[in-house]
Parts: C-alpha cells; structure tokens; sequence
C-alpha cells in the first residue's frame, strides 16, 4: 500500500539554545568533579527526558534548598532564583553553580540598576513561572510589580508614575509582550525600557521561523514540554500566524494523529529545552505513515555560546 505524500517543513532554528545547553552541561560537569549525587533546585531546564537523563547520571531534583545537604553541591536551574537562595547557600558553607541562563542574569543586573536609581520596577512576564520568581526576587517584596496582559496595565498600582522602569521574562511571545509595551508607555509615558530587548535571541528566533513556516502547513508540532513558556508561545505564535492546528508534544507518543487526517503538509519545531533526539523521533514518527519530503524554513543562524562557570573548568 502507498503512503501518502507529506511535505514536512523543518523550522530553523529550533531546540537547544546556548542557554539550554550551558546549564545541562553544568550539571554533567559538576557531577564529573564531584560525583554523584549533585542536588539541582528545578529543573535544570523545562524538559522530562533532560531532567529523566540527568537523573540517570546522579542528579537529584529538589524545589527548595531545605531539602538539600549541606555536604553536597547545589546547581541552580538555567531560570534563575531569587537573591535568598544563593544567599541561603552561602550561610550554609554550601558548594552552590548558578546555571541561570546568562541573558536571564541580563535582566536581574538591570532591574538591579533600576532599583538603585530609585525606579519601581514593572515586570512582564507570567505569575508563578521560576523565571518571573528569580527575577522578582532581585529587590525586595513590592519594588517589582508584575503584568501579564495589556488590560494588567490599567490596574497597577505605582508609586510615582515618572519613577518607573520595566523588564520581561525572556521567554514571552515577542507580539503580546510588545502590546503590553505599548500599553505601558501609554500609561505612564516616563517609564524606562531595557537598552536591548529583553526577550531573549533564542525565543525571538523561534518565533520567527514558526511565522514564516506557519501560513505552509495544514498543522504544526511543537516539541517541547507543557510547563516550557518558551514552547507554549510557539503553539500560540503558529496557530496566530495562520496554521490552522497546532499541537504541542512531549514526545512521538503524544502526537494526536487522528487530527492529522487528511493533512499534506506538516510544520515542525521545537522549544528551546527541546533535544534534536526528541524532534528526530518525531519526524521518523511521520516517515513511518507518510512518503515525507523535507523542506527546511530557515530565518536565522546562531552561533551564540556561553562559557561554563569557573569553579567547573578547574579541577577539584
């Protein structure tokens, strides 16, 4: 029996970032200095089968500090923590590696700089996520108001409205984040941006690829994992820009194919937690009930990588 043909259309750049792929390779390092097992607060990044892998090796997930020793190391996650937890580590006498993504570091040092100039800070960003709470918790409780939503902006409650000064999680959709933006200046037209944007280049990147990919596709996969920001905004970013089903997957398992009936052609990406393993077995998925040919939509190439922490490149 023939497959029916499929054109699938691979985003580029997907998957890993620079980010992503310093804080995995803190955690094997340290494990490599100092054995197993390495306590990681968080997940290192937003994926299972990292985090499953990891596991494998020796390292053993926590959420808070309290439930590490004060006798092994402790990594904390590429997402970044509030100002108390190193300094907790430190009244310990613990060994603590700060795998913060370097662009997350970007924006505590600004909302740092802000502070110390005397502006309140708003943040852009979503409630609960460890991004927005390690940010958040660079000043103390009430210096950093947070918004979700344009419509978020017509109700905070600032101090003085020419004393303020803005920043975002790096993960946002690059769109809404620019809305709520616009509604900020038009509130309080003294407030201060970021120098450079703070959404990060992985996430913009991304992005782009899926609107220049989405208008192809009949669907779009996105591999990456539920509580992955980043991996959410792409559904929202491809399903806006005119594919008229996009599906977010864990894995080749969780692909909905009854969905897919009667589809030509299939757009992939994937979150920036996301490994090439995972987007690979998602594409074999295809190549198994499809005569698949593969184009890719490529609209950016990265080169960026950043250097580990000291204390990891010398010996123990």
């Amino acid at each position: 029996m023939t497959k029916p043909a499929l054109t699938l259309y691979l985003a580029a750049p997907r998957g890993f970032c620079a980010g992503v792929d310093r804080a995995i390779k803190i955690v094997e390092m340290a494990l490599q200095k100092w054995g197993a097992p390495v306590y990681v607060r968080h997940e290192i990044v937003h994926n299972k089968f990292v985090v499953d892998g990891l596991r494998d090796l020796g390292a053993i997930f926590v959420e808070e500090l309290s439930e590490c020793p004060d006798d092994r190391p402790v990594i904390f996650s590429a997402h970044g923590v509030p100002k108390s937890v190193p300094n907790a580590a430190e009244a310990r006498n613990m060994i603590y590696v700060d795998a913060t993504c370097p662009l997350v570091s970007k924006v505590h040092i600004e909302a740092q700089r802000h502070a110390d100039a005397g502006l309140q800070m708003i943040m852009i960003g979503h409630k609960g996520h460890p991004e927005t709470i390690g940010t958040m918790g660079q000043l103390p409780d009430g210096e950093v108001l947070l918004v979700e939503t344009p419509d978020d902006v017509d109700d905070v409650d600032v101090r003085d409205p020419n004393r303020l000064a803005y920043v975002t999680q790096t993960t946002l959709s690059v769109d809404d984040t620019a809305d709520i933006v616009t509604a900020l200046k038009a509130r309080f037209p003294a407030i201060v941006g970021p120098h450079k944007e703070d959404i990060c280049y992985a996430t913009t990147n991304r992005q782009e690829a899926v609107k220049a990919m989405a208008p192809k596709c009949d669907a779009m996969l996105v591999v990456g994992a539920p509580n992955s920001s980043n991996s959410r905004r792409l559904v929202e970013v491809g399903a806006r820009a005119g594919c008229p089903y996009a599906q977010l997957v864990q894995r080749a398992a969780d692909i909905d194919w009854r969905s897919l009936d009667g589809i030509t052609s299939i757009g992939i990406t994937a979150g920036a937690s996301a490994p090439e393993v995972l987007i690979n077995e998602v594409i074999d998925a295809f190549k198994t009930r499809y005569d698949v040919t593969t184009e890719i939509v490529e609209t950016a190439q990265e080169n960026v990588e950043f250097k580990v922490p000291r204390v990891l490149r010398v010996p123990a």
